[in-house]
């Protein structure tokens, strides 16, 4: 999907120069172009919204029905409250909706498209195209230097001026689809705080005596409540070779710190202690891991015994015994070796430090007439289409004063 839209060899001077065409970059650009600003959009890749296309396993988790400024994580929590309530999912949604994109509820207000992720992308590049924005691939920059006018750019393309700089490069997640730190040098090139970074939505690795039970339940999933830093997700878990991946994980691991211990419940639809001293009083003969192979896998179940606890009858257990099993099976102590990190994490936690940026107009206090957007920013959400909700209101709060 190359698209170059008003290619034009020797006019360089543009009112908007936005540097990034992912989601944020995008927005940006079809909301500045519709208000009448002559915009130019380059990326350093030969395609634009790569991240956009391999989102939500490819079909786009393009926002959430609940997006809302308390699943967000930034050290200034108040910056997004205005971008999100001045462009909000219903804003988003009536356009995927104009575009006769096809779109369901997975679950937990998550939006993806019926189809693929590039009914999403074509659609903001067809928005783009009809604005007027002039899109430049393959292109990169080398210098940028502050005018009296604006902003002068050296790039592959030639010399670039700018009225306007938006900066809407990302962050460092998944670096084959091009992420690089640019976005960070240019924010410190202008005199900006930048927050120390780390992957977030990521899977841990686990190295310890736990790593043989997740390799061999590798590719198992269970519904658990998973709780660290007085934070707790209710999802899924996935056992991998590496660790223990699935939403609830990615959910954790961004308010995970290396050395903290993860609590997960297994049986969050119950109190375990309960159920066990039921199932004794209830089913005396039957074995524990036949009752929990009931709830789980039976691998599973097997495995659990095998490592936790020795299997018998219920009426063998003590009572002491039952509250232990009991507390691993509720409280499930995990210490991750670490995370997996920026090559699988979904987003970039850190970043520009907002204290710094305009939360009205994204523009930068330090250096008029620069705008940082989208994951550049010390913003980050939750699992389950917010960042790109952030991505979407950030571009278009940037586009309403470059």
């Amino acid at each position: 999907m190359r698209a170059v839209f008003n290619e034009d060899s020797v006019l360089r001077s543009t009112d908007v120069v936005i540097i990034g065409a992912g989601a944020a970059g995008l927005m940006c650009a079809l909301t500045a172009a519709g208000r009448g600003r002559k915009v130019m959009l380059i990326d350093h890749a030969n395609k634009a919204g790569k991240k956009i296309l391999m989102s939500g396993g490819g079909r786009c988790n393009f926002t959430n029905m609940y997006a809302e400024p308390n699943h967000f994580l930034s050290q200034n929590p108040h910056f997004c409250k205005s971008a999100l309530a001045r462009y909000t999912q219903w804003d988003f949604i009536a356009m995927v909706a104009k575009h006769g994109v096809p779109y369901h509820e997975k679950k937990l207000g998550q939006l993806f498209c019926d189809n693929k992720s590039s009914d999403i992308l074509d659609m903001l590049l067809d928005e783009c195209k009809q604005a007027g924005v002039s899109l430049h691939l393959d292109t990169s920059v080398e210098q940028i230097e502050k005018t009296d006018t604006g902003y002068s750019l050296n790039t592959t393309l030639g010399p670039i001026n700018g009225q306007s700089l938006v900066i809407a490069t990302g962050g460092l997640s998944i670096p084959t689809l091009g992420a690089t730190g640019f976005g960070y040098q240019v924010a410190k090139q202008f005199g900006h705080t930048l927050l120390p970074t780390r992957a977030g939505l990521v899977p841990f690795t686990i190295t310890d005596q736990l790593k043989a039970l997740c390799t061999e339940l590798s590719g198992t999933s269970v519904d658990c409540l998973v709780s660290c830093n007085d934070q707790s997700f209710r999802e899924n878990i996935l056992f991998t070779h590496r660790g223990l991946s699935g939403p609830a994980i990615l959910q954790i691991s961004s308010f995970w710190l290396p050395g903290d211990t993860v609590e997960i419940n297994l049986l969050p639809d119950a109190d375990a202690l309960d159920w066990l001293h039921t199932q004794q009083a209830e089913r005396p003969n039957s074995e524990l891991k036949t009752l929990l192979g009931e709830i789980f896998t039976k691998k599973m179940a097997n495995l659990l015994a095998e490592h936790w606890f020795v299997s018998k009858p219920m009426k063998q257990y003590t009572p002491n015994e039952l509250a232990d099993v009991a507390d691993k099976l509720a409280c499930w102590k995990v210490v991750p070796a670490g995370t997996e990190g920026y090559r699988t994490a979904e987003v970039t936690l850190g970043g520009v430090d907002t204290r710094e940026v305009s939360s009205k107009t994204m523009e930068s206090l330090k250096s008029p007439g620069l705008y940082f957007v989208g994951e550049v920013l010390d913003v980050s959400g939750h699992l389950g289409g917010f960042n790109f909700q952030w991505a979407w209101a950030s571009g278009y709060a940037a586009a309403q004063y470059v």
